[in-house]
C-alpha cells in the first residue's frame, strides 16, 4: 500500500522574489508584505556575501535564478559553492568548478550503478576503474543502461563542450568569463531539472496527488531510481501526515493500515487525495 514520496531538499526561490513586480491593483497589505520580503532578502545577501560590490553581487544572484527543486543527490553542496563563487564575482573558478562538478556527477553515477550491470558488455571496461575522464564514454554508457534520459544526455554534451572551451586555452575567455560561467551554471541546472528533480513530469513520477510527488511502483526497481531516489524518499501510506518541513522533514504515518495491503498507483492517488480533502 505504501509509496516513496519525493521530497525536495534543496531549493532557493529568493532570486525570483527580488524581481517580482508589485502590481498596482494589489491590496496595500500584500504590497507591504512583498516590500518587506524583498528588503529582508537583500539584507540576507549582504550578510552572506558582504557589502563590497553589493549591487554587482545582487545582480549576479538574480541572474543565476532560483535553484531547481532537487532530490538530495551528488550535486547539492558543491553546486551551492559554485553559485557562491559566481555571486562573489569569481567567474572563472565558477566556470571550471561547474564543469568539474558535471564530470563528478557522471563518475558518481557510473560507480553507483555499475553493480546493477555486471552482465552488460560495457562492464568489463569499467569494472576496475575508479574514475572516468572521457565524457562521451560515460554519457553513452549511462544512456545504454537507461540510466540517463536522452534529454539529459544532450544537455550533458552541451556542458562537455563548455568544459573543453573553458579548460583549453582560448584568449576570448579573458573577456567573457562571466557570460561563459553563467551559461555553464544554467546548463548544469537543466541537468538537475531533467534528471534529479523533485518536481515536474519525469517518467518515474506519480503526479496524480495534488501538490505531492511519489515514485511509481513500476519504477521502484529501476537501478537509477533505486540508487538515487529511494534512499532519499520516505516510504509512506496514503494516510501519512507531514509534521515538520524545517529544518528537516518529519513524517507521521498510520501504524495500522485499513483495507488491502497491495494497491495500484491510481488507487494510492485516490486514497491520498481523499485523505487530504478531509
Amino acid at each position: 500500500m505504501k509509496r516513496y514520496r519525493v521530497i525536495p531538499y534543496d531549493f532557493d526561490f529568493r532570486a525570483r522574489h527580488l524581481t517580482l513586480e508589485i502590481k498596482e491593483e494589489w491590496e496595500p497589505a500584500i504590497k507591504e508584505q512583498h516590500i518587506r520580503n524583498k528588503a529582508a532578502i537583500e539584507q540576507e545577501l549582504l550578510a552572506t556575501y558582504g557589502s563590497a560590490f553589493a549591487n554587482e553581487k545582487k545582480q549576479n544572484f538574480i541572474d543565476l535564478g532560483p535553484t531547481p527543486l532537487s532530490i538530495i543527490a551528488f550535486h547539492n553542496l558543491f553546486f551551492e559553492q559554485t553559485r557562491t563563487a559566481f555571486i562573489m564575482g569569481a567567474y572563472y573558478p565558477a566556470l571550471t568548478g561547474i564543469c568539474a562538478l558535471g564530470e563528478r556527477v557522471l563518475n558518481h553515477l557510473i560507480l553507483l550503478l555499475r553493480q546493477d550491470f555486471t552482465g552488460s558488455r560495457e562492464y568489463k571496461r569499467i569494472a576496475r576503474k575508479d574514475s572516468f575522464d572521457n565524457w562521451n564514454t560515460a554519457i553513452e554508457m549511462l544512456r545504454s543502461w537507461d540510466c540517463l534520459r536522452s534529454e539529459t544526455a544532450d544537455v550533458y554534451q552541451d556542458l562537455m563542450d563548455k568544459r573543453h572551451k573553458a579548460i583549453h586555452f582560448r584568449p576570448e575567455t579573458d573577456h567573457n568569463d562571466r557570460e561563459l560561467s553563467l551559461e555553464a551554471i544554467h546548463t548544469f541546472q537543466s541537468i538537475i531539472e531533467l534528471q534529479f528533480a523533485a518536481w515536474g513530469q519525469l517518467p518515474w513520477f506519480l503526479t496524480e496527488v495534488a501538490g505531492e510527488i511519489y515514485i511509481k511502483e513500476s519504477w521502484e526497481t529501476h537501478p537509477f531510481v533505486k540508487r538515487v531516489y529511494l534512499p532519499n524518499c520516505p516510504l509512506v501510506s496514503p494516510y501519512h501526515r507531514v509534521l515538520e518541513i524545517s529544518p528537516h522533514w518529519k513524517v507521521e504515518d498510520e501504524k495500522q493500515l485499513p483495507g488491502a495491503t497491495e494497491i495500484d498507483d491510481s488507487e494510492f492517488a485516490k486514497l491520498r487525495n481523499e485523505r487530504r480533502a478531509r
